[in-house]
């Protein structure tokens, strides 16, 4: 962001030119009370894009985030039956996990990238949403 480039020269500048220590750090304060107030601006925007797009009535676009975790979760929970695969016949168990690894590995570290950006963002959008009180 560009205010972020700009606090720490302008902080140094403060220290030349203002000889008082007291109106020096007040003057200080105030810069940092500025990138405060810039960063949160920009976080309740960020938010109220990603709340925007979840209360979407088109059912693809406000569904699109939690469709996504329900499939995570059953890649997680497959977990079990892969469990019982295993004890009755471990070198199927064994070529099935070799084969979903693979799968898994030719996937573009891009979508990873993806999941763990919707997920946080999801997540921030839903926490956000109940501290402000419109959802439950």
């Amino acid at each position: 962001m560009l205010i972020d480039a700009i606090i720490a020269p302008v902080s140094k500048l403060l220290d030349k030119l203002i000889p008082d220590p007291q109106a020096r750090d007040r003057a200080k304060l105030e810069l940092l009370k500025l990138e405060g107030d810039q960063e949160a601006a920009a976080i309740a925007q960020q938010m109220q894009a990603i709340v925007a797009e979840a209360s979407s009535a088109d059912p693809w676009t406000s569904r699109a985030r939690p469709s996504f975790l329900y499939v995570m979760y059953v890649l997680v929970l497959w977990a079990i039956p892969m469990g019982l695969i295993s004890a009755a016949d471990p070198a199927k168990a064994t070529a099935i996990a070799n084969g979903m690894t693979a799968y898994l590995r030719g996937l573009p570290n891009e979508l990873y990238t993806l999941f763990g950006t919707g997920y946080l963002g999801y997540t921030a959008a839903r926490t956000w949403g109940k501290v402000k009180g419109a959802e439950k």
